[in-house]
């Protein structure tokens, strides 16, 4: 008589919880399917990587169990090609005992466990019901964020000027199209605030947002990082690397500071846009993904493109609809709101009872302020006076700038007292902002409005010519 474990998932699912066995060993895959039938699941099995693989794209499976040693296409590939299709797919990898470290490549390829061969059918069960539970988990954490998208698709959008309500049209009417499109914008506007909002509108909004800031990753990476690589494609390539492409294969990538790739990634990039294929550093072969592609950037690309900096054919394939935000000087109604958000966000983070006021005076001075680090500058500047407020009253004293002239009128004013060049102006504005960002690189990028390898480069430059 049997004294099988009820299966709390295929009772909840019924139907729809099912198991792919694969083993090119005829009586361990006959006796697993046995295992799993006898338990309730719906069971299949294959005998081969290609085989599975082919039933996979005719029946999605909920879970499959696979040997790591295969004929043809081992378990390793099986998984790597199951989670790029179908990453909502749990996998478990068996594996005869000494061979532990294929296992464990497994597990940072995507598997949920491994079993050492040979195990009970009990040790089996048991594996499997967990990635069904983790797997039904991340269905439901999915199906929240998703109720969470529909109550408000522009999170973090806060917003009530015109310029800024244009911008949400456009955004709201091409979110569902599978149509590229580049954000343009000074540096802090919010771009990918503008991103998420396309993702979340989207028909994608179930799959990964991967976001990638293309001025972070270093040029001799920027390949290997965006499409991936294989061992030994060059030094300290000790393992396959899956891309970010690979991570949003489904949904979208996000590329920031998209001005910033290197030429050959100029090049790759244009050949995804053009047909949808990747080629990993050191292959020659290429595969299909499905990702859409949302770009930004706070670099004039025309002129980049006039300049040999940027491909053009590159710029006209991510310039397929355009959306240039506003600078918040421009659009200075919407700074009384963001302020009242950043309040209430900040005293929420900081435990406080209830969030500080602003008083009329600071008000009109946060009014008058230049912004040139815009909405993110905005953000600063309330955090360290939310930070110094000490009666619950957010005053002009608190202010980072307080009643101070603004560095650029100082400087415009010492330029027409003395005969400085342009190029001389440019440079004492950035030395002095950075001393005020203590010279923080990030800081000082983001109020002056231009990327942290920009400001760097500019600095190397001074460096060399004092």
């Amino acid at each position: 008589m049997s004294t099988s474990r009820s299966n709390p998932i295929a009772e909840s699912e019924a139907d729809a919880v099912s198991v792919l066995v694969v083993d090119d060993q005829a009586p361990i895959r006959e006796s697993m399917v046995i295992t799993f039938r006898r338990e309730g699941y719906r069971v299949d099995s294959a005998a081969s990587g290609e085989q599975a693989l082919e039933m996979l794209f005719q029946t999605p499976f909920d879970l499959i169990v696979t040997d790591l040693r295969l004929d043809g296409m081992n378990g390793i590939e099986l998984l790597r090609r199951t989670k790029e299709r179908f990453p909502d797919t749990e996998v478990v990898v068996m594996t005869a005992y000494g061979t532990i470290e294929g296992a464990v490549e497994a597990i940072k390829s995507g598997a949920y466990d491994y079993l050492t061969k040979p195990f009970q059918p009990e040790e089996l069960t048991l594996v499997a019901e967990r990635a069904l539970e983790r797997r039904g988990l991340t269905r439901r954490v999915r199906q929240l964020e998703e109720v969470v998208r529909e109550r408000d698709p522009f999170e973090g959008v806060i917003s009530s000027s015109p310029a800024m309500q244009d911008v949400l049209k456009v955004v709201d009417q091409v979110a569902r199209l599978d149509s590229t499109v580049l954000i343009t914008g000074e540096s802090g506007t919010g771009k990918e605030v503008v991103a998420r909002a396309l993702h979340n509108l989207s028909s994608r909004n179930d799959k990964p947002l991967v976001v990638v800031n293309c001025g972070a990753i270093p040029e001799n990476l920027q390949e290997s990082e965006l499409f991936g690589h294989t061992k030994g494609a060059f030094t300290g390539a000790h393992a396959d690397k899956r891309g970010l492409f690979d991570e949003a294969h489904g949904g979208t990538a996000f590329l920031d500071e998209v001005g910033e790739l290197t030429p050959m990634a100029q090049v790759k990039m244009l050949r995804f846009l053009q047909n949808g294929e990747v080629r990993r550093v050191g292959t020659t072969s290429s595969r299909n993904l499905d990702v859409r592609i949302v770009a930004a950037t706070n670099r004039d690309l025309e002129k980049s493109v006039e300049n040999n900096e940027f491909r053009e054919d590159l710029f006209y394939r991510l310039n397929v609809i355009p959306v240039k935000l506003p600078p918040l000087r421009n659009r200075a109604e919407d700074i009384p709101p963001l302020v009242q958000h950043f309040v209430k966000r900040i005293a929420d983070r900081m435990g406080l009872a209830q969030p500080p006021a602003v008083s009329p005076r600071a008000i009109e001075r946060l009014l008058s302020h230049s912004w040139r680090g815009n909405v993110r500058e905005l953000e600063n500047a309330i955090e360290r006076a939310a930070a110094l407020d000490r009666d619950g009253v957010i005053g002009l004293d608190d202010l980072p700038f307080a009643d101070t002239p603004r560095n650029e009128d100082r400087l415009i004013d010492r330029a027409r007292k003395s005969s400085l060049t342009l190029a001389e102006l440019e440079k004492e504005y950035i030395v002095e902002v950075l001393a005020e960002c203590n010279r923080s690189r990030k800081n000082t990028a983001a109020r002056l409005g231009i990327t942290t390898a920009t400001l760097w480069r500019k600095l190397k430059q001074y460096e060399k010519e004092s």
